[in-house]
């Protein structure tokens, strides 16, 4: 997959910008502040409804903009998907696939698939544990799309039962005959979205082991991934073993169902919801000890690049080429992780990197340049083969 042609109205910096874009490496080059970074979390938006850089999608929208659009062709093989998103801050998104309105914006997720690596993505590392459920849930609805649902459900159902239990806090009596109807509704929930993160954490770990094998060098210790939970069953941070098998959503679900009867007490004192996979943590392990405390800053740089580089080869695993993003992340990166990084972007279909000065970028990615400044993004090097037409 790669994105042929992208377009932004109203979007962060910019007011509007068409830009024509082919396969293989393409460097934006511009100073810092010129909006280089905005063109291609447009891009990442696309894959996940959501910014790397903010959490909600008012600040996407430019200043005394009523709303931004992002407009993208990609093209899939022989196929091509013309994809526009219309963010509205305060009012629903919409989205139109091919011209033809969807439901729901969620019904994107897992149509465009795109890893992005960024400064910001050492919090996966240093960061607190919302940083590394936000990553694995990503990951998951990028695979299995219709989890978008479970997760958003869950989430749902949360704020329900937290809002429930403030209440019981106060009022008791009928209050927790209540909680017990949602409490039937987090353990199934939550039971399938413990499965799914299970599934997944087992399915990444070989890939970001052998990452970080590539990236770190020789004698580096081993990365390894563990997933620590409020349900015992669901593991309690250890390392997966290759091939191990996972407990059943079943399984989870009732083991999450004792858990929540064990914690009721606590739940009701606290006015919240104490047990579920909304308190758990993906665990990264460096050898035998846990990363966060341990690693140093470079094994930190490492283990990061590591995770986005298994995220890359895991879906290009599931059969989907991915777009690769590089967000001003060779500066910060010593010869040997500029390097191993290279490779990755050189084999990718497409890959889209920022910079701040063109020197930071391996020549063997300057395939194609995309000046940046002034208002203005303008394709001044490229590869002429291949011109595939104008704007969709």
């Amino acid at each position: 997959m790669y994105v042929r042609h992208l377009q932004l109205v109203g979007f962060r910096s910019w007011d509007r910008v068409d830009l024509a874009l082919r396969p293989g490496p393409t460097v934006f080059v511009g100073r810092n502040g010129e909006g280089k970074t905005n063109l291609v979390e447009a891009v990442g938006y696309l894959a996940t409804m959501g910014s790397h850089r903010v959490s909600g999608d008012a600040p996407l929208v430019r200043h005394g903009a009523p709303q931004a659009v992002v407009r993208a062709a990609l093209r899939r093989e022989d196929r091509e998907l013309l994809v526009e998103v219309e963010i509205n801050p305060g009012r629903a998104n919409r989205v139109r696939v091919n011209r033809s309105p969807l439901a729901r914006p969620r019904e994107l997720l897992g149509l465009v698939k795109s890893v992005l690596f960024a400064p910001e993505d050492l919090a996966l590392v240093r960061g607190d544990p919302a940083e590394r459920r936000r990553f694995l849930d990503d990951l998951l609805v990028s695979r299995t799309p219709r989890l978008a649902g479970v997760r958003s459900d869950y989430e749902r159902v949360l704020k329900q039962r937290n809002a429930l239990l403030k209440t019981a806090r106060m009022a008791r009596g009928d209050a927790l005959a209540t909680l017990d109807v949602w409490d039937a509704h987090l353990v199934d929930l939550g039971g399938q979205l413990l499965a799914a993160r299970l599934a997944l954490v087992a399915d990444l770990a070989p890939h970001v082991a052998r990452a970080y094998a590539t990236v770190a060098g020789a004698g580096a210790a081993v990365a390894g991934l563990g997933y620590a939970s409020t349900v015992p069953l669901a593991g309690e941070g250890a390392p997966l073993a290759e091939g191990a098998a996972t407990p059943t959503a079943g399984e989870l679900s009732a083991a999450l169902r004792e858990r929540i009867a064990e914690r009721r007490r606590d739940e009701v004192d606290r006015g919240m919801t104490l047990v579920g996979p909304h308190r758990d943590d993906l665990v990264l392990h460096l050898g035998p000890a846990p990363a966060k405390g341990f690693a140093s800053h470079g094994e930190s740089w490492s283990l990061a690049l590591a995770l986005k580089l298994g995220c890359f080869a895991l879906l290009r695993a599931d059969g989907e080429e991915p777009v690769l993003v590089l967000d001003d992340v060779f500066a910060t990166l010593d010869a040997g992780r500029r390097a191993a990084l290279a490779d990755v972007a050189r084999s990718a279909e497409q890959t889209l990197i920022t910079a701040a000065v063109l020197d930071d970028v391996p020549p063997e990615l300057r395939g194609a340049r995309v000046e940046v400044g002034g208002g203005h993004a303008i394709l001044t090097v490229e590869n002429t083969a291949d011109d595939e037409g104008g704007p969709p």
